[in-house]
């Protein structure tokens, strides 16, 4: 599932984070990546022990709690706590793959990545180059979202972030362990479910209504783990 999440954030929101994290120590990339991410990773990351991730983190994760649409996308059971980087003039990822069992910082808790997610923090207008490359079964699909989006995708696909040449990228980006952990199965309950929702207030039978969502709820008893 490849899912545009419009304005996760709102401007205050957005501008919030952005005075907690501009005003922060920048690390480089590099240190949290492993061997084979690190020789294809250049760029910034805050601190991992800085203050300005949890404060800013915690707003990104109160925008999720409140969204629906992420709610039934991601089916979400474990999101690991967000973190932020910066691309300046220069600066990319290369081609990689997320790991698929990560150490939340601090804590003995970890998760399994199902999706990962990129939540934009400064308009396309703002700097060159920079865009997210992700590749799927119908190849490469390149986002650049308005500030406040975010994209949710497979966190087991490759992908990449294409160099910037002008400006500075600016995102949050976190991983999500789902309680539907085959990808097709979440979309097929989200699809059913977006169905369910337009049709139930216009169909003249409700009782299809009902038999549909008695459907839903066996598939998702049937694939759910919690």
């Amino acid at each position: 599932m490849l899912l545009h999440i419009p304005e996760l954030l709102t401007s205050e929101q957005v501008a919030q984070c952005r005075r907690i994290i501009d005003g922060a120590e920048w690390a480089d990339g590099r240190e949290t990546a492993g061997y084979q991410a690190a020789r294809v990773k250049n760029n910034a990351q805050l601190k991992k022990d800085s203050p300005a991730i949890r404060e800013a983190g915690t707003i990104v994760m109160s925008a999720l709690s409140g969204n629906d649409l992420f709610k039934s996308a991601a089916r979400p059971h474990k999101v690991y706590p967000p973190n932020f980087n910066r691309y300046s003039a220069g600066q990319a990822y290369g081609v990689h793959f997320d790991t698929a069992i990560i150490r939340v910082p601090g804590t003995p808790l970890s998760l399994r990545a199902d999706l990962s997610a990129t939540v934009f923090l400064n308009d396309p207008g703002e700097y060159d180059g920079g865009e997210l490359v992700i590749d799927d079964m119908y190849g490469p699909h390149e986002v650049k979202l308005s500030s406040g989006d975010m994209i949710l995708y497979p966190a087991g696909s490759l992908h990449q972030v294409r160099p910037v040449t002008r400006g500075e990228r600016i995102a949050s980006f976190f991983w999500i362990q789902s309680t539907v952990r085959d990808d097709n199965e979440r979309l097929l309950l989200f699809e059913l479910e977006s169905v369910i929702d337009r049709i139930a207030p216009v169909v003249a039978d409700p009782g299809a209504v009902m038999q549909l969502t008695s459907i839903y709820q066996n598939l998702l008893r049937r694939w759910t783990n919690v």
